[in-house]
């Protein structure tokens, strides 16, 4: 009996620190195939060259696509968006995968669905129906309308794609698969492993001592003040006694004017205790977030994983603004003052209980099996309403 084709496709770091446990289920299970396409970002060496990272861990990608236009503007993501389509449609057809695995809401997995969806192949997305108030909700709920098989992380992530008129039997409360990473792991950390395996820029850190994690990625419905928004963070940060932790922005539209602004901080304020990261691998970053005294920014990691940990956090800005979240984060506008009293207050309180809301560790397992289990003739859907 032939195994059945699962093809998970990998865009950005993030995509991946959030599917490497799901690819390790796929991969052990004696009735699947994985099949691993690494395109966007995760190619990239300036987003971290994910792929080798991926290869590292075992993994062997069948595909490597190059469709990121250079220049992380909304007329570039729009254009890469239409190249993803070309070459995705393309590999899918090759490869002939039987279901096609998508996650989150960005515009290189909006390309990842139309291809899929286009040429009659079943489409699994995860991280389906949840809310931030911003551009990557029409995306996400786009993804929903042409995804088959539905895996949201929350209750009411599930009850929203049900609204949304999807048919009940193909939505399946799962839990985040990047849980799952957090409860097999030991996340503590070896200071002279991690300085020996990220160099970073700004000298040793010392991971015993205190350190606030500062991730910052530009806003597509503000487009254009990213720079502005960034500095008044790394100004509120900068005259405190903590270490700091800065990881580079992701490639949504205005990554430049983010990475233009840290790049001039840096020069100005090159001792001011700052150390600067291309990226981590995903155990690593979630050692961070885990033994931060308070992450910064506007990363859904703080909501999601950073909800588990219970790890104080500051949001800023309307990136997040509407996402289910727990107790762990308190918001804050773009104004220093402001995200200064904040993480004051953050630090003060220390961690919080940990929270659920999010799954309790065994979501790929979940996955893997509805995948290997539902048949595959679901293309065609029905409204119910």
């Amino acid at each position: 009996m032939s195994k059945r084709k699962i093809c998970v496709v990998i865009t950005s770091k993030q995509n991946y620190g959030r599917m490497k446990p799901l690819l390790e289920e796929i991969k052990n299970h004696k009735g699947l195939e994985l099949q691993l396409i690494v395109c966007a970002s995760a190619l990239l060496y300036k987003y971290g060259k994910f792929i080798d990272v991926m290869k590292k861990d075992g993994f062997k990608p069948l595909r490597s696509l190059y469709y990121v236009v250079e220049g992380e503007n909304l007329i570039t993501q729009a254009k890469s968006t239409g190249l993803g389509i070309v070459e995705l449609s393309t590999a899918f057809e090759d490869l002939e995968s039987d279901i096609v695995v998508a996650i989150g809401d960005r515009f290189e997995t909006m390309a990842t669905a139309i291809a899929a969806s286009y040429i009659n192949i079943p489409l699994a997305h995860i991280q389906g129906g949840e809310v931030t108030g911003n551009i990557d909700d029409s995306v996400r709920h786009a993804i929903t309308k042409l995804a088959h098989l539905h895996f949201p992380a929350t209750e009411k992530s599930a009850e929203r794609i049900i609204k949304m008129g999807e048919e009940p039997w193909r939505v399946h409360n799962v839990g985040c698969p990047s849980i799952d990473i957090i409860v097999r792991n030991n996340l503590e950390i070896n200071n002279d492993k991690f300085n020996a395996k990220y160099g970073g820029l700004g000298g040793p850190i010392d991971f015993k001592k205190p350190f606030i994690l500062l991730i910052q990625h530009p806003v597509t419905t503000s487009y254009g003040f990213g720079r502005e928004q960034i500095n008044e963070t790394l100004e509120a940060l900068k005259g405190r006694s903590e270490q700091k932790i800065l990881i580079w922005p992701n490639n949504d539209a205005g990554s430049d004017d983010v990475a233009k602004g840290i790049r001039v901080f840096r020069e100005e304020n090159f001792e001011s205790n700052f150390h600067y990261y291309r990226a981590f691998e995903p155990v690593d970053y979630l050692k961070l977030l885990n033994n931060t005294v308070c992450a910064v920014g506007n990363s859904s990691s703080f909501i999601r994983e950073g909800s588990y940990f219970g790890t104080p956090s500051v949001v800023v800005g309307d990136r997040q603004d509407m996402r289910e979240h727990g107790d762990n984060i308190v918001f804050s506008d773009y104004s220093r003052g402001e995200i200064t009293k904040k993480i004051d207050d953050q630090i003060k309180h220390g961690k919080y209980n940990s929270s659920n809301m999010f799954g309790t560790g065994n979501a790929s397992n979940k996955i893997t099996s509805i995948l290997h289990d539902t048949a595959l003739n679901i293309i065609k859907k029905k409204m119910t309403y």
